[in-house]
């Protein structure tokens, strides 16, 4: 680094870097002030290191936080384990209870324990176990984790009393019987003794590096074995207790952080120096990205979070360092376990550690170069409990080369390159344009550590299909397949179209500004054009994703709606309704429900291009949104089925974030400007009373207290300055554009006036349906007031909240109460049940032509 500050580099001295390196304290990363005078007593040490240690130039950074991904992992299994036990507790309580009665009876000798209280014992043991952690945090000076442990307490605390309550209110007998202890050791029905004990430990460890927390882990295994023996708590609770304690625990540490505790300044001198290496100098490379994250870079063939050192030796030989850690590296390996998940029939690595990791790395450079292939020449690798590292000889460092100029001779060597190395088995399985690069002139493809050998057919036909979808990108559909043509043979590129899917594409190639839509089928159909036969079209897509996120979301949505109407149904008042109802005014109510699809489509369509409009795939989006709303609450459904469609039609982010805002804000509007037109006329302020006065200004008041705060913190400031107001200001400038056109707007506002009017009439019709006459105006009136209320509510669809207010605000205004409630079951019928099936087949639809 061409600058050092004392909270860049460990000392400002050569000499006195690496010792500080060796003497860093253990609490040194939770130190915000770090200077070299706070490592003033450790430096004493300096003398006693080896001369040749003293002249090495060591520039290097103070270890920082990560965020330990297996964190996430363990708070899940936790969570899980919690949900399982219950289940246990409810469904198998004979299991549960015999395995406290074997305890009970192989405890006979701490019957004594019986005649202590309880609390008093309980109190002894946290006073003990926090009071040590505490004092050894603090002696190490370890602020920040301090209160962060005491917050994890105190949330443990809270979360085990709001659990305990909620399971009472559901009042299952089993379930009671399986978590409160017989003897009745405390007033909630879970203990919060190890939820709260258990989430302070968690965030104030881990053990292995401090004998207190350990000694903490002990007392309270120890503290559970004997409660449960003496009866004072349940199996089944103690273990819910501790599930919920480590989940609050992990979930504060991951967005905490845990400290790495890697190789760092002159810990790398001394394990390269076991490999042979004597050094004079090492720095470290800043990081490019602005929020600190380390990025991957082709000097150490773009291994994944890795920090990278410039070292040169006592000859003057230079070399690349990479260091991968075990914290950042286990956010990669989560995400191959995801890819292994995702992909059906495809082989994916799974490297657990960072030894593993760089270990398998090596080995995939060297046997490429045993191909023949022109690769990064590793040194060799060392290994340290936290970290691992992979030196490399900077004579072949690979270059970037320009992707918006490749030639055909450039693309056929890539091509031959990748051949090269599938005939040997060996597979890349992630190309992207950062995999690009050249040595010494000479176009290879680098990045292996997520390749593997022994590679299968599919994996080697996913090989092809991204580098030949990367060319066509970059260059022309035509051309790449041309050049590939000059490599691979006509039956092997065939072969490949089956597996031209977008799931087999990495996103760093699918976000490249020349990407579009209609890239993959443009490649799919010029490899299907060498096929002369006529069976082309039967040949079907290679099953490669095992589910995607549309799927999930559609299951989700599915599952959701299922239990809505199971639940909240009542079939026989329904039916009841309708069996009463007028026949002919019933089908009114129905039809007017479908115009009000068609005044959403008109607003939503009027903001639309023209060549993106059309009619009946509006319609359909609008009916689809019919489905949505059973599981999401009113209003939000279709917001986020409008802003779907949007983008599936075209629209980019901000275009279309901003006309679905406008569809929102004018069909609001127009709802307002014809509550305070009709009001006028009608008179009726009967209903004033319902509004609660002082939501409105409570909710002002917290964003703009919320909006204070972030902007008084001067990081978030930053960033909301830096990154959220230029967004904004773009979504602004959208906004106004559209509004500016008051053709589109008159349109806009037309079709809203359908969808209320068509709405409120829905309502008056199913009054008629009861032999109930009323004046049309003064209904829709009513309605649009008493139904925005119930909307309001955060239920799916409005659910229970719709239909007390109606029923209330028609009652309230002369209708029978019975007639009130089965003109609103009626109304619902049409306007919410009938909506759910046939919003489904509209979703269906949609989604088939990838519209959705």
């Amino acid at each position: 680094m061409s600058s050092k500050t004392p909270s860049s580099s460990l000392s400002e001295g050569p000499s006195s870097q690496a010792s500080a390196s060796d003497s860093l304290p253990e609490s040194s990363d939770l130190m915000p002030d770090l200077t070299p005078d706070s490592l003033k007593p450790d430096n004493q040490a300096t003398s006693e290191a080896p001369k040749q240690r003293s002249a090495v130039d060591i520039d290097d950074v103070a270890p920082q936080r990560a965020h330990n991904a297996n964190d996430l992992l363990h708070a899940v299994g936790a969570l899980i384990l919690a949900v399982v036990v219950i289940v246990f507790a409810t469904y198998l309580h004979g299991i549960t209870t015999g395995v406290e009665h074997d305890a009970k009876t192989a405890g006979q000798a701490f019957t004594w324990l019986m005649d202590l209280p309880v609390s008093i014992l309980q109190q002894f043991l946290s006073f003990a176990i926090i009071i040590s952690v505490l004092i050894h945090l603090l002696i190490n000076r370890e602020w920040f984790q301090s209160a962060v442990s005491v917050v994890a307490l105190f949330c443990g605390y809270a979360v085990i009393l709001v659990l305990s309550f909620v399971l009472a209110h559901l009042g299952v007998p089993a379930l009671m019987d399986a978590l409160q202890s017989s003897e009745g050791a405390g007033p909630a029905m879970l203990p919060d003794f190890y939820a709260g004990i258990g989430a302070f430990l968690t965030v104030a460890g881990p053990k292995r590096s401090r004998s207190s927390v350990k000694w903490g882990w002990n007392t309270l295994f120890i503290a559970a074995a004997v409660f449960v023996i003496v009866s004072w708590h349940s199996v089944a609770g103690t273990i819910v207790s501790f599930a919920v304690g480590r989940v609050i625990g992990l979930t504060l540490r991951f967005a905490m952080g845990t400290r790495t505790q890697g190789l760092w300044g002159s810990g790398i001198v001394q394990a390269v120096g076991n490999i042979g290496l004597k050094l004079t100098e090492l720095h470290r490379r800043e990081d490019d990205d602005e929020t600190g994250a380390l990025k991957s870079r082709l000097d150490d063939d773009l291994i994944e979070n890795s920090r990278i050192y410039d070292a040169k030796d006592e000859r003057g030989k230079r070399y690349i360092i990479s260091v991968l850690d075990s914290l950042p590296h286990a956010a990669g390996y989560l995400n191959q376990l995801w890819q292994g998940l995702r992909f059906t029939g495809v082989a994916i690595r799974r490297d657990r550690s960072a030894s593993d990791a760089i270990h398998h790395h090596f080995s995939m450079l060297l046997g490429l170069k045993s191909c023949g292939l022109t690769t990064p020449i590793p040194y060799g690798v060392m290994d340290s409990e936290e970290s691992s590292l992979l030196v490399l000889d900077v004579t072949d460092n690979p270059s970037p080369v320009d992707l918006s100029n490749l030639t055909e001779d450039e693309m056929v060597d890539y091509m031959d390159y990748l051949a090269k190395a599938n005939s040997r088995g060996y597979t890349h399985r992630r190309i992207t344009p950062d995999t690009l690069a050249q040595i010494h002139g000479e176009h290879v493809i680098v990045g292996w550590q997520n390749g593997d050998y022994a590679s299968g057919s599919t994996n080697i036909a996913m090989d092809k299909v991204q580098l030949l979808v990367l060319l066509a990108t970059l260059t022309d559909p035509q051309l790449a397949i041309e050049s590939a043509l000059k490599v691979w043979d006509r039956q092997t590129l065939i072969s490949l179209a089956p597996f031209i899917q977008k799931v087999a594409i990495p996103s760093a190639t699918r976000n490249l500004p020349s990407w579009t839509k209609q890239l993959l089928g443009e490649v799919r159909e010029g490899l299907n054009a060498l096929d002369p036969r006529d069976e082309v079209e039967a040949s079907e897509p290679v099953t490669l994703a095992r589910f995607n996120v549309k799927s999930f979301l559609s299951i989700t949505l599915l599952i959701i709606a299922v239990a809505v109407i199971f639940t909240q149904l009542r079939p026989n008042e329904v039916i009841a309704a309708v069996r009463h109802a007028n026949l002919g005014w019933a089908l009114v109510c129905l039809l007017l429900s479908m115009l009000a699809w068609v005044g959403s489509s008109i607003t939503l369509g009027s903001f639309m291009d023209s060549d993106r409009r059309h009619p009946f795939d509006l319609f359909c989006s609008q009916a689809a949104s019919g489905f949505t709303a059973v599981s999401m609450p009113a209003g939000v459904g279709p917001a986020f089925v409008n802003l779907q469609y949007l983008r599936k039609s075209g629209y980019k982010n901000t275009a279309a974030t901003a006309i679905m805002s406008v569809t929102w804000a004018v069909q609001g509007l127009t709802t307002i400007v014809l509550l305070l037109i009709m009001g006028l006329f009608t008179g009726r302020n009967m209903l004033s009373g319902m509004v609660p006065t002082n939501t409105l200004v409570v909710v002002i008041g917290a964003i703009v207290l919320v909006l204070c705060l972030c902007m008084a913190i001067t990081p978030i400031r930053r960033l909301i300055v830096d990154k959220y107001l230029p967004m904004l200001l773009s979504y602004a400038h959208q906004l106004v554009e559209v509004l500016s056109q008051p053709q589109k707007l008159a349109s806009g506002i037309f079709g809203a006036l359908i969808l209320n009017i068509a709405t409120g009439l829905g309502f008056w019709a199913a009054l008629m349906a009861f032999g109930t006459s009323s004046n049309p105006l003064e209904t829709i009136f009513v309605f649009l007031l008493a139904n925005t209320l119930g909307s309001a509510a955060p239920t799916p669809g409005g659910l229970g909240a719709v239909e007390a207010a109606l029923t209330f605000a028609f009652t309230s205004i002369g209708v029978p109460p019975a007639v009130a409630l089965s003109a609103t079951l009626l109304y619902r019928v049409g306007f919410y049940w009938l909506r759910i099936p046939i919003g489904f087949l509209a979703m269906k639809r949609l989604d088939h032509r990838n519209l959705l």
